[in-house]
Order: structure tokens, then sequence, then C-alpha cells
């Protein structure tokens, strides 16, 4: 008797609505009527307000014009010649309008060094961040404020705009990082006195808003110092703003380092491994790692805070625009709405930016084979 051959059962397609982007959303979308219910109304409440923002920024929108004239319509929608009249201004501040291929040229250095520093397969990394740290901030400061090399000097009080608003985000967020990582290694010294000068820090400008530094460091702190001795505004804003980023950033840090099991520590010791070399090749790349999405969000916050320096006569991004609502030539109904809409839009540029680049390194220093 012979014995049967045995034939597999070739395997079939999956069902067609459960597969592409039918089945996602059978799964994700619609897997309820409740879900179903909210789709839907979602969907409506969006098409909506999609319908609205396109009808008032590119439907009845002015393009062109010299003037006012331009936006007084009778269906009002944004006043786009406003924006490209006054951009120069938005950017620049008041920078005089010969030497701002100055400014143009730290941007474009700036963002040369930066984009390869940010791409983790670009190499050259350490000569990358030498140029970066150490020669790109003396090139900006000397370009920026002039008075040297032939160029003509620009007093800080002329800068605005966008210039402010990146200078002062800038600034914090290189400053606040390596501070605010001392100060959360201070925290949990075992030496009292460093551990507790660094929880008064952390205490006291994380107990205070930022109006109240930048006040204290605009108006109160020249009192302070001896006569004849002064510095200037925007430094001083530089310096509060970093402060005042450091303290929160080494809470977020701190929260790293305490989420670093007691056996790394065990192990740098066993392999005789001193505290700063334990420190600096093992905890702190682990803790970082951990905290990006709290660091970013740091980021970020400092970034729309920078807003704040207007209360000290800064006119940063935000305090520009609003400064040339007073320009009688484009008053009109819509200019304001314009207005903040252009400087949302800017804000949200970067803050999107740095929120995706924070889950792109989240994915690429993540160990988790299924990410």
């Amino acid at each position: 008797m012979s014995a049967k051959t045995w034939i597999p059962t070739p395997a079939r397609p999956a069902p067609a609505n459960t597969v592409g982007f039918v089945g996602w959303a059978r799964e994700n979308l619609f897997a309820t009527k409740l879900d179903s219910a909210l789709t839907l109304v979602c969907a409506a409440l969006i098409i909506y307000l999609l319908d609205v923002v396109f009808g008032w920024a590119i439907v009845d929108a002015s393009f062109s014009g010299e003037d006012r004239n331009a936006c007084l319509k009778q269906v009002q929608g944004a006043c786009w010649p406003f924006i490209d009249a006054k951009l120069g201004q938005f950017i620049y501040g008041r920078y005089p309008e010969m030497e701002r291929w100055r400014v143009d040229w730290v941007f474009a250095l700036g963002l040369i060094g930066l984009v390869p520093l940010l791409m983790p397969k670009v190499g050259f990394k350490r000569a990358n961040v030498i140029f970066m740290l150490g020669f790109y901030p003396l090139f900006a400061f000397f370009m920026l404020t002039g008075g040297r090399f032939g160029l003509a000097p620009v007093d800080t009080s002329d800068w605005g705009g966008l210039l402010v608003t990146l200078v002062v985000a800038v600034t914090g967020i290189v400053g606040s990082l390596p501070l605010g990582i001392l100060l959360a290694l201070g925290r949990r010294s075992e030496l009292p006195i460093v551990r507790a000068l660094c929880v008064g820090f952390i205490e006291i400008f994380r107990g205070v808003p930022l109006i109240t530094v930048l006040f204290m460091a605009s108006v109160m702190l020249p009192l302070f110092l001896p006569d004849g001795v002064n510095f200037d505004k925007l430094m001083r804003c530089l310096i509060g703003v970093a402060l005042f980023a450091s303290a929160y950033m080494a809470e977020v840090v701190r929260g790293g380092l305490q989420a670093i099991p007691k056996g790394q520590y065990e192990a740098a010791a066993a392999l005789g491994l001193g505290y700063w070399k334990t420190t600096r090749l093992i905890i702190l790349p682990q803790a970082l790692k951990l905290v990006i999405p709290g660091i970013v969000n740091t980021f970020i916050g400092l970034f729309k805070d920078t807003t704040l320096v207007l209360i000290v006569g800064l006119f940063d991004l935000l305090g520009i625009v609003q400064l040339h609502f007073t320009d009688s030539t484009w008053a009109t109904p819509e200019t304001h709405i314009t207005g903040y809409a252009f400087a949302a839009f800017v804000f949200w540029v970067f803050c999107f930016a740095m929120s995706r680049y924070s889950i792109f390194m989240e994915k690429h220093l993540s160990t988790d084979p299924n990410q």
C-alpha cells in the first residue's frame, strides 16, 4: 500500500478589508459604533476648519499692494502685503539695511554647521562640535556687533525680529544643557555644601517666573554693580534666560540619572573607573538618552518663552510684529490677525522641527529591536 504524498495547501491572501488603508481604517477609526461616530464628527470639524482657514488665507486674501487700501475688501481675508512690506524688519529688526548681509552670513554659516552636526551618519563630529562651540560664537559676535575688522558697529538695541528670537533661544539652549547637567549631578552629590548650593539654585529659579528673572537681569542687576561697570541689556537677558532654563533642565536630567540601575555604578566600580569617567562614559549617555523627550520639551518651551524679552524692551519676532500694528499705513481689521498668524507659523515651524528631530533621535538611539 503506497503512502499518499502530502501537498501543502497554498496560503490564501488576507481579506481585502483587513489589509492596507481599508484594514487600518477599520481597526483604528471604525472599530466600534462610538469610534465611527467620533471619526465622522472629527472629520466634519477638520473639513470645516480647513475650509475657513483656506478661505481666509487664500481665497479672500490680498497678495499685492502698497498700503492698507489693498486689504480693504468687502470680503475680508488675510493681508499678506503687510507681511511682505514688513518682512525685512520682522527678520532683522532695526538692523541697518546696508549691514543685513552680516546677519545673513551668520544664519547661513550656522545652518551649514548645524545640519551635519544633527545627522548621525555624517563624520567629523568632533571637528564639527569644536567649530560650532568655538569658532562660530566668536564669528557671530564680531559679525553682528561690528566695530572691528572694518565692520560698522551695530548696537544690540537695533537688533530685533527673528534675529533676537534665535539669539536668545540658541544661547539659552546651548548654555542650559551643560549647566543643567552639572546642577543635576551636584544635586545628587554626597558633598553637603555642593548639594545644598545646587538645590538652592534650582528651587529659587524654578520658584519665580521668567519675567521676574528678566526684570532682575535688566533693571536690578545694574544697581548692584560698581560705578562705571555695566553689561549690555541683551547680554544680561541671555544670562538670565540660560540660568532660568538650566534649573528646569537639571530636574529633567536628574530624572534620567535616577532611572539608571545601581548595577551600572557597581559594574563601573568593578572595572576600576573613577566618578568622572563613570559619569561621562556610562551614566550620562544612558541618562540623556532616556530623557530626550524632556530635554526637547524644555528647549521648545524656552524657544516660545523668548517672546517675554519684550517686557524689558527687546523686540523679538512677536514684539516687532506687534510694534508694526501701530503703523497707520496698514491699519485694517485683518492686519492684526495676519501678523499673529505669521508669527505663529514661524514659531510652529521651529518647534515642530525640534519635535520631529527628537523622535528621530529616539529611534536612532533606541536599543529596542521592535523599533
